[in-house]
This record gives C-alpha cells, sequence and structure tokens, in this order.
C-alpha cells in the first residue's frame, strides 16, 4: 500500500471537513511542481489517494488545505481569517510505506501528524 492520504477533522463543529480544497505539491530545491488538487468528500477525505504507485516517490511534499475558504461557509469569520491556507511540508523517506497526514482544524488552530 504505497501511497498518500489525507483527511481533514474539524475540532470547531465536531465533524469531517467536507468540501475542503487540498493542493498536493512536490518540492524538487527551488522547483514546486503541484500534483493535484481535490476537494474532500463528505467524510473529510479524499475519494482516491493524492498520489500512489510509481508516482509516489521519495522528497519533500507541500499540502495546503483551504481552510479559510471553508470556515467562511460555516463559521462567522472575518474578512481576513486568523488561518486562511495551512500548508504542511513533510518528508517521504520510505515509498514502500503508506504515508497519511491527517488535520484537525479549528478557526484559530491545527494540529497534524503522520497517521497510519
Amino acid at each position: 500500500m504505497t501511497k498518500l492520504t489525507t483527511h481533514v477533522l474539524d475540532v470547531y463543529a465536531g465533524k469531517p471537513g467536507r468540501g475542503i480544497s487540498v493542493d498536493l505539491y512536490y518540492l524538487n530545491n527551488s522547483e514546486k511542481k503541484k500534483i493535484t488538487s481535490v476537494k474532500l468528500n463528505n467524510d473529510g477525505r479524499t475519494d482516491l489517494p493524492l498520489v500512489e504507485g510509481e508516482n509516489f516517490i521519495e522528497g519533500k511534499y507541500e499540502l495546503v488545505f483551504y481552510i479559510g475558504d471553508y470556515f467562511k461557509n460555516i463559521s462567522i469569520v472575518k474578512d481576513f481569517p486568523f488561518l486562511d491556507d495551512v500548508v504542511i511540508r513533510f518528508g517521504i523517506s520510505n515509498t514502500s510505506e503508506h504515508y497519511h497526514v491527517p488535520l484537525l482544524v479549528s478557526p484559530w488552530s491545527y494540529s497534524t501528524y503522520r497517521g497510519s
């Protein structure tokens, strides 16, 4: 199961982060290459892995979660939210393993970890 997956939990509303837009990039020195753009499903997950198989390579990646737009739609948030785009940079060092990057988020805070 060599792949990269993610999901978002909205700890403000106590539910999955449905409809959040997410971009995945591969970083190679100063070059930033977009791999995919997705919207999270009703479970706050992607329908398919973000990247898998032979396209899943070692290196540095960046996930961008557009949570400012999400919270504008479900809560009273100012024009300039405290958190807007949440960017998580991480490394893949073993492509024979499954990497899962969850995001727990509210309009004022976030947390992430390497999940299973």
